[in-house]
């Protein structure tokens, strides 16, 4: 840097101009103010937000530690959701300071995202996360996402009937059909279906443990659960992987995101409008409650709540009229 030729009595990068005070940084001037103990306190407020990090650096420490110190341990799918948060959240306060986020930058950023209402609730809740953390740090006095209320999320009761689902499946490659299949006849998460290994195989049936809930379960072996393995074990590979689903090439395990967007494809082609692959596992349970087992097992479920949730097909009930009072003589 080269040494100042005037104005020496003034700290780095701060200049003097047209009567106002500079701090110049990169090309671009940040006006500080006409009166100079007031323009050198907010220098120095400029320069500690700089040295600290403000609210970016906050959020990724706040991140590093539910990471690796929240017990019990988040799950690597949660983790992708909190971290697609934080970035939202990074964006949305990159010039604020911990202290400097108020209430009602909260509630402007709930409202920003009423157009995605799950997507804001997450947010929402990791950036409660985050000041949570700061409190325990003692870097604020209070947490600014306390009395913000949630968005009113609608339960989805999309049931993909068997016609939608022989279409879509009609429309599917061989290695993508198989996948759809064994969601619907196991009734687990697309995460869980991928991940069955050939060990987890027996004449028993498959043996799954929960990543979301880390809950135990084998689903019966049945003969079209059997067939199916049959089918999916027949299909052509060069390299045979750990997983009983793999690519055709490589022999790796095959990714979420690949499925998700064949099967919206597959549904585009069969004319199959709101459906989502998560909609297979409603319909198996769905299926498997309407055929008289027991939905809360196959769903690995502690609450038959949650179960509930799942359950699209809502039986209707049927009431009996009383009969008409006869006439006194």
């Amino acid at each position: 840097m080269r040494p100042r030729k005037k104005d020496r009595h003034l700290p780095a990068c701060m200049y003097q101009k047209h009567g106002a005070y500079y701090l110049v940084r990169k090309g671009k001037w940040k006006r500080l103010g006409t009166d100079f103990q007031a323009s050198l306190a907010e220098y120095a407020k400029l320069l500690d937000k700089n040295s600290q990090g403000g609210m970016p650096k906050l959020i990724d420490d706040a991140l590093e530690h539910m990471r690796n110190r929240v017990k019990p341990k988040l799950k690597p799918n949660t983790i992708k959701q909190y971290e697609a948060a934080c970035d939202q959240l990074k964006e949305a306060f990159a010039d604020f300071e911990p202290r400097d986020v108020l209430q009602r930058h909260v509630v402007a950023l709930k409202m920003h995202g009423a157009d995605t209402p799950n997507m804001s609730n997450r947010v929402i809740s990791v950036l409660r996360a985050v000041f949570t953390f700061a409190l325990e740090q003692q870097l604020v006095d209070s947490n600014p996402c306390i009395g913000v209320r949630r968005h009113p999320e609608h339960k989805r009761d999309r049931y993909i009937t068997h016609g939608e689902f022989e279409a879509i499946c009609a429309k599917s490659s061989d290695n993508m059909r198989v996948i759809y299949e064994m969601c619907y006849l196991t009734g687990q998460r697309i995460g869980d279906v991928l991940a069955i290994r050939l060990a987890d195989i027996s004449a028993d049936g498959i043996a799954f443990k929960q990543e979301k809930t880390s809950a135990k379960l084998i689903v019966q072996m049945t003969p079209d659960l059997e067939a199916l393995v049959a089918r999916v074990k027949a299909l052509p590979r060069k390299i045979r992987g750990l997983t009983l689903f793999c690519s055709p090439r490589g022999g790796k395990p095959v990714h979420y995101s690949s499925v998700k967007d064949a099967f919206a494809i597959s549904c585009q082609k069969a004319g199959v409008e709101d459906a989502t692959l998560h909609d297979l596992r409603a319909k198996s349970l769905s299926d498997t409650d309407d055929q008289g087992n027991n939905a809360q097992k196959l769903g690995g479920h502690t609450d038959a709540k949650m179960t509930a949730r799942y359950l699209r097909l809502r039986k209707i009930n049927i009431g009996q009229p009383p009969t008409m009072p006869k006439k006194s003589l």
